[in-house]
């Protein structure tokens, strides 16, 4: 093809596409028409933020953690002094007390509420209460307390009841673990004695020995020292064994003595009982036939029949003898358990000569007024003063009555009853 040729045929074909690209777009390449779109719906209204309520929660103190369920309301110790709480916590660890009385002290002791205003998180309070628990026959619910205990390396009363907590439940390595760490108070005879132990138990003899002779030095105890000694020399009779506390168990225990030849102190028996605490029992045998229809009625869990009040009032209104106090105080422990008062009740007990108890009068106003704001705990620890000021018997019958009243208004109808019980089975 010739030179002019080939360029004729060039621009034909250029001419033809610059034709096509000038050509209209036809009705196939035409854009899609796009159908309107609906409006969007409005947006829901936005709900005004609403104010969140923060209630602060009070700081755990001395009385929240539980040693078990008790049944008692968290508001437990609302309105009850803590001094009259520091006075009386000291008494229920050292005075035995009676089973009606035992047993409240443990209800009490052993819920986890928030404690009166101004407990905190002293350390001798926990150690008072932990103490009272344990004296009072239950080992478990102090070590369950003593478990969650903060400080105990920093506070020496502290420690030393989380210690017999130990040496009472058999775990001596743990008792000894807390005399090893305590950094307050070591040089307490208390924890010179317990480090001979625990030395002693390691295998330490010559270290046992130096500590042993220290604290004879500081003060002699007869019985710590027969054992020890025995321990120490390995050999010789150590005598009776000695169950007055955590570590003469434990020495004794060691020292494979017959326990059952001594008589133990309320917290070494509930150790040694290795169950839940005994709670008050009573049969119709205990109470005298004239009042065992009544006292069958309260140990179901009832209330004192009318009928039975309605005799017992007239009779110790009729009764000139001696045995007019009998009838009254019967009449009235019944009386304070009633379901409902009787109609003539006070033309009947306003005409009664029963004497006054021996508790102080300021005590009486104190419980009278816990009982009147409904202060429950309150009401308990006053009524346990005065128990462990009487002793395990020894509450007089004006003491007993008024104590009964008190934990019937606040809603303590378990310890009323059980108290007015254990009155009925002393008029025998």
């Amino acid at each position: 093809m010739s030179r002019v040729l080939r360029f004729a045929v060039a621009l034909i074909v250029a001419c033809a596409a610059t034709a096509a690209q000038a050509q209209p777009a036809g009705p196939a390449d035409a854009a899609v028409p796009t159908a309107p779109r609906a409006p969007a719906p409005p947006a829901p209204p936005v709900p005004a933020a609403q104010p969140v309520e923060i209630t602060a929660l009070a700081a755990p103190d001395a009385f929240t953690t539980p040693a078990h369920d008790t049944g008692l309301p968290p508001t437990l110790w609302r309105g009850t002094s803590v001094q009259v709480v520091k006075a009386v916590l000291p008494l229920l660890a050292e005075k035995p007390l009676s089973p009606a009385a035992a047993a409240l002290a443990r209800r009490l002791l052993a819920t986890g509420a928030q404690g009166p205003e101004g407990a905190g998180q002293d350390p001798a309070l926990v150690a008072g209460r932990a103490a009272a628990l344990m004296a009072q026959g239950d080992p478990r619910g102090a070590a369950t307390i003593l478990a969650r205990a903060p400080g105990l390396d920093r506070s020496a009363d502290l420690a030393r009841v989380a210690a017999e907590s130990a040496l009472l439940a058999g775990q001596d390595p743990r008792a000894c673990q807390i005399e090893q760490a305590l950094t307050a108070g070591r040089d307490d005879i208390y924890w010179v004695r317990l480090r001979t132990y625990c030395q002693a138990i390691a295998g330490k003899t010559a270290e046992a020995q130096l500590t042993f002779d220290l604290a004879q030095s500081q003060a002699k105890d007869v019985a710590f020292t027969r054992l020890m000694a025995a321990k120490l020399a390995g050999a010789g009779d150590p005598g009776a064994p000695s169950l007055r506390n955590g570590l003469d168990y434990a020495l004794s225990r060691n020292l494979g003595l017959d326990l059952s030849l001594a008589k133990p102190s309320p917290a070494v028996a509930a150790a040694l009982a290795q169950g839940a605490p005994a709670e008050p029992k009573w049969a119709m045998s205990d109470f005298p036939p004239d009042l065992a229809g009544a006292a069958g009625s309260l140990i179901e869990g009832g209330d004192a029949p009318n009928h039975s009040l309605d005799s017992l009032l007239g009779s110790a209104l009729a009764d000139k003898s001696k045995a007019s106090t009998r009838a009254q105080a019967a009449a009235l422990l019944l009386t304070m358990v009633a379901g409902e008062p009787l109609s003539n009740f006070s033309e009947y007990i306003a005409a009664m000569s029963l004497p006054e108890g021996k508790a102080p009068l300021g005590r009486n106003l104190a419980l009278e007024a816990a009982e009147h704001e409904k202060s429950i705990g309150g009401v308990a620890i006053l009524a346990l003063w005065t128990c462990a000021q009487a002793g395990p018997s020894g509450l007089s019958l004006g003491d007993r009555i008024r104590i009964v009243h008190a934990l019937e208004m606040v809603g303590l109808k378990t310890d009323a009853r059980a108290f007015a019980l254990e009155g009925l089975a002393a008029l025998k």
